[in-house]
């Protein structure tokens, strides 16, 4: 019998682990794994605790939703390019605004200065909105808006939009992402202070109960946790700690957990770990059951289904070589519909260097639909269950969640947590372990630590107009010149005085916006009643 030469026994590296920090041994099997009981642990797909997907048939029945996350410059330059995405295919459209949108600022304000229309489409007003969808059918596309502090006001410029359009409320169907939580652990896009804030949540839970049933009010991100450095382990746990503090604030604000619950939504990150990655969204969909049967009493099935939109980690993007970029996003959107995602967005080629161009936005989202149609990675649910790899890190990520959000509800919340800085301080540490095993070679980057080439990028990249600016900017001074004033001001009096008192908001903002007051004038009079929140970390 043949014997292994030292030669043949080395292994690369000392340690084979996970982005958690899960050792992986040679392999798994039996002896060093944990025994499965299939009902209590897995269940068929679409049954508690929905480990394996959230509904029997999975793509068999209707594939993820195709979204390419797009916006830039002017209403008509992102119109121009969410038409051409649907023209090739995309089956929902995902909007980016620009800086001064996300934090309340209209594009006349000195404060906006060189950033209008730059990392997402600039809106000052409902004109800005009604030109944004223009010729976009909102009775039948699902439309997700990333925006947080001032998620309210751009749910209503929708609303208000789809009312012009003759569609009615209860047709519209979408997500606002309003995770504003996430703002003050990992992004910085915030307005107000912690409790107000949630104030606007959760008026946005009861609002669309009532009046927009389809939407989805909240999108609990861990994204931008992941993007800021937190392992897989860690984008579960906070994310869902979040998720846990909304759903106290919605209770404590006199919701039933029923009738909001069900249209919570999460978004994920899908990173190059294609195991981990895998197994984190089989996770959290565990997880976030037992949570919600086990801890508020949940019984509406569909407040126990965690379900997810994905998009491929921007953070793990090169400028060098970014033709391989292409390879890790395909690695990274497989993972998300090996998951069990609800909702795709694949990021272009490109986007290390800036915009995505036309070119590489039509690839990226080609990448999804090779995936649904030639792969066959869609044509059976949950192919990887019964895997004792799946399985093991299944439960690692899982657990190791769980002891995060223990150790947070010590704290006395996530609240409080990120007072603390304590989900701060844990996500710089894993960043920097990360970087430090980039910088020693320990985690190979192709291109950029190892496989380097002698190259000068050739990548076409789109660059906004500076001209947009001043264009924006003339457009909001003409909309306030025409408008009613005396009525503007008084839907904007009486939004005030309703942020005084503890009415519904949603309603005065639909009202404000309706009567063309802007998003930085509804921000402003917030601001004068809640003020703005300065970071403050207690150590």
């Amino acid at each position: 019998m043949a014997t292994k030469t030292d030669a043949e026994r080395a292994e690369r590296r000392e340690r084979f682990e996970t982005s958690s920090g899960i050792e992986l041994p040679n392999d798994f099997n039996p002896s060093n794994t944990d025994a499965i009981q299939y009902e209590q642990d897995l269940n068929a797909p679409g049954q508690f605790p929905y480990t394996r997907g959230v509904r029997s048939n999975m793509y068999r029945g209707r594939f993820w939703t195709m979204r390419q996350y797009a916006g830039y410059a002017t209403a008509e330059e992102s119109n121009q390019r969410y038409k051409y995405l649907l023209a090739h295919g995309t089956t929902g459209l995902s909007v980016a605004f620009d800086l001064p949108t996300q934090i309340g600022l209209d594009s006349d304000d000195p404060l906006a200065a060189g950033e209008v229309g730059k990392v997402g489409v600039a809106i000052d007003s409902l004109e800005d909105m009604e030109r944004l969808f223009d010729g976009i059918p909102l009775d039948t596309v699902s439309t997700s808006m990333t925006i947080n502090a001032t998620a309210a006001v751009l749910l209503c410029l929708y609303i208000a939009v789809g009312k012009k359009h003759g569609v009615a409320t209860n047709k519209l169907q979408g997500t606002i992402q309003n995770d504003i939580l996430k703002e003050y652990i990992a992004r910085g896009t915030y307005i107000y202070p912690p409790a107000p804030s949630l104030r606007l949540v959760t008026d946005t839970f009861a609002f669309c109960a009532r009046e927009v049933p389809r939407w989805n009010t909240i999108s609990i991100s861990g994204y931008h946790i992941r993007e800021a450095g937190s392992t897989a382990a860690q984008e579960v746990a906070f994310t869902l700690a979040d998720a846990i503090c909304y759903t106290e604030a919605a209770i404590t604000a006199g919701l039933k957990v029923d009738e909001f619950a069900p249209r919570l939504s999460f978004f994920f990150n899908a990173h190059n770990n294609l195991l981990e990655e895998i197994s984190k969204f089989r996770a959290a969909r565990r997880l976030w059951a037992r949570i919600m049967r086990d801890r508020f009493a949940a019984r509406d099935e569909r407040s126990l289904m965690l379900r997810f939109h994905t998009q491929t980690a921007g953070s793990t993007l090169t400028a060098q070589q970014p033709d391989v970029n292409i390879v890790r996003t395909t690695i990274q959107a497989l993972a998300a519909v090996l998951g069990g995602t609800q909702s795709l967005h694949t990021n272009a080629m490109d986007e290390a260097l800036g915009l995505p161009t036309e070119n590489a936005a039509r690839t990226a989202l080609r990448t999804q639909q090779v995936i649904a149609h030639e792969s066959g990675a869609a044509d059976t649910v949950d192919p990887l269950a019964g895997s004792y790899a799946i399985e093991q890190l299944t439960n690692e990520i899982e657990r190791r969640a769980t002891d995060y959000i223990a150790k947070i509800d010590g704290m006395g919340g996530m609240l409080r947590a990120i007072e603390l800085g304590y989900v701060q301080r844990e996500i710089q540490e894993a960043a920097y372990l990360y970087q430090r095993a980039v910088e020693t070679d320990k985690q190979v980057v192709v291109g950029v630590n190892r496989f380097q080439i002698e190259e000068k990028t050739s990548v076409p990249i789109l660059r906004v107009d500076p001209s947009i600016e001043a264009s924006q900017i003339d457009r909001v001074h003409a909309l306030r010149e025409r408008r009613d004033a005396a009525q503007t001001e008084g839907t904007l009096d009486r939004l005030e005085e309703a942020a005084r008192g503890t009415e519904n908001l949603l309603p005065h903002i639909l009202a404000s916006v309706e009567a063309c007051a802007t998003v930085g004038e509804i921000s402003h009079r917030l601001r004068r009643v809640w003020g703005e929140y300065r970071e403050t970390i207690t150590v």
